[in-house]
């Protein structure tokens, strides 16, 4: 079990983002398989998912999780990370 996390503001930031684009991505249906096959593919725990979602001072998040959205569905990591230009690259 993780352990609650202090984490910096722009942490929060870029998780805020994340799933914010995430819930977008499901929502479209634009993932293969929804969350579940989003999480098999990458390999991340699907627990972890959720739980950082509805606490994000859990200690589950990790850098990993932006990997796919961005080298798969051109987010922009500028927007991603630093929450500036448009969320999509062209």
């Amino acid at each position: 079990m993780s352990r609650t996390r202090a984490y910096k503001q722009e942490t929060l930031d870029i998780q805020k983002r994340y799933f914010e684009v995430m819930q977008e991505l499901l929502d479209e249906k634009r993932i293969p398989g929804g969350l579940a096959g989003f999480c098999e593919t990458y390999g991340f725990d699907r627990r972890h998912w959720y739980a950082q979602k509805i606490d994000n001072g859990r200690g589950y998040f990790e850098v990993a999780w932006l990997v796919p959205l961005i080298k798969y569905f051109k987010v922009s990591a500028n927007w991603l990370l630093l929450g500036t230009g448009k969320v999509y690259k062209g």
